[in-house]
């Protein structure tokens, strides 16, 4: 569901949430996901730092129920309608430990990111190499990882494994003040699904997911890192054009 009605961060989500019986906005997100606000009786929120994908997780008391509903929510803040957010930010390591990945990617992803120096480097970049500059044996090698294990990939990268996976993601664009509540496995599907493939820029496309060397940190061991970047607007779009828009 979208409407165009705005917040300006995940604080202001956590105030709304616990100021539910007056804001509307908290009221259309608990009934989006399945409660009748004539049964709430209690509602906290709390906002959860650290490395989690959840941002918010917001607490739900029914009366007359034993026991609490738990929902954690992804934020997004988008300024730029064209532009990409972070999802996921790692060393290569941690990657090969999460997805099984075999010592010959870790190896190549490592000198496309350019933690380790490259036999050969790119013409375009001596500290680093590309993806469309490897064989085509290796570029298979790649995309076939990725395809292989894109469902475990993509839950990583969206919902995540630790203790609080994210259910729910709301995208709120700050130039149209528009925001958009949905369940995270229609965000999964929606981003995951297409081809993986190798782009002219000689960077990875996992269907509308983007992986690429993250860059910057003025120059710091850290720009090596690897990061998965998407669009949030695209969804946003999608069901704007799909199921409409409330005010």
């Amino acid at each position: 569901m979208t409407a165009k009605r705005g917040f300006k961060k995940e604080k202001d989500v956590v105030k709304k949430f616990n100021n539910w019986k007056k804001d509307r906005d908290a009221q259309e997100w608990l009934k989006i996901m399945g409660y009748d606000i004539k049964e709430i009786e209690k509602v906290k929120a709390i906002q959860v730092t650290g490395s989690h994908k959840t941002d918010v997780q917001v607490e739900i008391k029914i009366y007359l129920k034993q026991g609490l509903g738990i929902e954690n929510i992804s934020v997004k803040l988008v300024s730029n309608p064209q532009g990409f957010n972070q999802i996921d930010k790692r060393w290569i390591d941690k990657y090969a430990e999460l997805w099984n990945m075999p010592d010959k990617l870790l190896k190549t992803l490592k000198m496309f990111t350019g933690e380790i120096k490259p036999l050969k480097p790119s013409k375009k970049d001596n500290r680093r190499i590309f993806l469309d500059e490897l064989s085509k044996k290796e570029q298979k090698e790649i995309i076939d990882f990725f395809e292989k294990n894109k469902i475990l990939i993509v839950n990583d990268l969206f919902k995540g494994r630790d203790n609080f996976p994210a259910i729910w993601m709301l995208i709120y664009q700050k130039d149209t003040n528009i925001w958009t509540f949905v369940l995270m496995s229609v965000v999964m599907n929606f981003y995951g699904n297409g081809k993986v493939f190798i782009t002219k820029q000689g960077s990875l496309k996992i269907g509308k997911i983007g992986m690429q060397r993250k860059g910057g940190d003025a120059g710091r061991p850290s720009a090596t890192m690897l990061q998965f970047k998407m669009n949030p607007c695209e969804i946003t779009n999608y069901i704007i054009k799909n199921n409409g828009q409330n005010d």
